[in-house]
């Protein structure tokens, strides 16, 4: 897979899982659970005495021939750990050396400053997927310098670490923050950011309702913790079939500005059901 296919997988995704760097078992459980990207985690997921083992486990799953996976390789961001990032990202580097690796790219977890990113960047060949996790109030405050960094592909964000650094646990503290990672997205001209993962693994109706509410917000995707998650964040980031309904009915009018039940339907509406029809067939 070329770089600028690696990118364009991550930019496009929906869809991203979560697995553990020390649980190799797991890895192709997860890219088969229908994610279109998974996150092999080697930060929060692994304790400390494990980080050894789980980038060993990293290095040789992204570069050995898996017969049980179409294509034989197994392909995946790796989130690495802020504490040991120069380490971490040393032996990514030498996984993109070699021939059909399956390194998307790297998730960068607390980014707090556009240098940390450019090292980031820096450390490894062109054209890898970068994606910052915003999750601090830092973060947030130098979330436009972050998103020009050159070389990000779109920005993630992280509720659960960013309400623990701010100390709140009131929604409209992490929805503030939801905003203006969308909204600095947009001006950056990034792809629409992916969201902080629901906590909920058996209430699936929860989980739709969360990935529900964070494409309302305008996010483009959302990070998953279990397989579970997956189908349920799919079918929530699709449109529905009264949204569909509507769009077909808008673009069904005729001429200029025009009415739709009592509404004035003009260009914006227009083009706004034209990208809800686009999204059906995504």
């Amino acid at each position: 897979m070329s770089t600028s296919a690696q990118h364009d997988v991550v930019a496009s995704a929906t869809t991203f899982l979560f697995v553990p760097g020390d649980r190799p078992d797991r890895f192709t459980k997860a890219h088969q659970s229908g994610a279109d990207v998974i996150i092999i985690d080697l930060e929060d997921a692994v304790a400390v005495e494990n980080k050894p083992t789980a980038l060993e486990a990293v290095v040789t799953a992204l570069t050995a021939n898996h017969e049980d996976i179409p294509g034989g390789r197994l392909t995946a961001l790796v989130r690495i750990d802020g504490n040991l990032s120069s380490v971490h990202l040393a032996a990514l580097r030498d996984v993109a050396a070699i021939h059909n690796n399956g390194l998307l790219g790297v998730m960068v977890p607390k980014a707090e400053s556009a240098s940390q990113i450019s090292e980031t960047i820096n450390a490894l060949p062109r054209g890898l997927a970068i994606v910052p996790l915003i999750e601090s109030a830092k973060g947030l405050v130098n979330i436009e310098h972050i998103a020009q960094a050159p070389g990000v592909t779109r920005l993630g964000f992280g509720a659960v670490d960013f309400g623990l650094d701010v100390d709140a646990t009131h929604e409209r503290v992490t929805d503030y923050a939801r905003a203006q990672i969308v909204v600095t997205s947009r001006s950056a001209g990034l792809v629409a950011p992916v969201d902080s993962p629901s906590l909920s693994i058996t209430d699936l109706a929860l989980v739709e309702a969360e990935a529900t509410r964070a494409r309302q917000f305008g996010f483009a995707g959302k990070l998953c913790i279990h397989p579970a998650q997956v189908p349920a964040v799919r079918s929530s980031f699709k449109p529905s079939s009264e949204e569909i309904t509507w769009a077909e009915e808008i673009i069904g009018l005729e001429g200029g500005a025009s009415q739709h039940n009592g509404l004035m339907v003009d260009k914006p509406v227009v083009d706004r059901a034209q990208r809800i029809l686009a999204r059906r067939g995504e």
